[in-house]
């Protein structure tokens, strides 16, 4: 078994829809094609690299959502290949990463059959916790005035 039972929870939860749904979809993850490292390469940087043997940059599709990534690689038609063994595998496949909140797809690159996008978390100034002054009210300063006085 290998799928969760999270009804005790859609029981006493509201607006938590795409978490466990997340959570079922990861863990049947049956297919692993293609290969894929996903790394932290700074505090807020990551880079995922698919490992693409046998594609060329043009038959690959990067598309960024807000919050899913998804990659897609359909090879041409090699019809005038005769193999009398086929190990390296370029069947079409598709690829779905979903990002966190304010990740976004910096740039891509396509170097020796692997395939890096780089990722970058910005959080937007308005969503940053920021100090705040607290100011003496009139009457605390007249009091401080006074004691300094006497």
């Amino acid at each position: 078994m290998r799928t969760y039972d999270l009804s005790p929870f859609w029981r006493s939860t509201v607006g938590f829809d795409r978490l466990f749904n997340l959570v079922n979809d990861t863990v049947d993850d049956s297919d692993n094609y293609p290969l894929y490292d996903i790394e932290r390469t700074g505090d807020d940087q990551y880079q995922i690299s698919l490992a693409l043997a046998g594609f060329t940059p043009e038959e690959i599709t990067i598309t960024a959502e807000q919050s899913a990534l998804t990659v897609e690689g359909r090879k041409a038609n090699r019809s005038d290949h005769h193999y009398l063994h086929q190990g390296i595998s370029m069947r079409p496949f598709r690829r779905l990463f979903n990002l966190a909140e304010y990740v976004q797809v910096k740039d891509a690159t396509f170097d020796n059959g692997l395939l890096k996008i780089a990722l970058v978390r910005e959080v937007p100034e308005a969503m940053k916790p920021r100090r705040i002054a607290i100011d003496v009210g009139p009457a605390e300063n007249q009091k401080i005035e006074q004691k300094q006085a006497a």
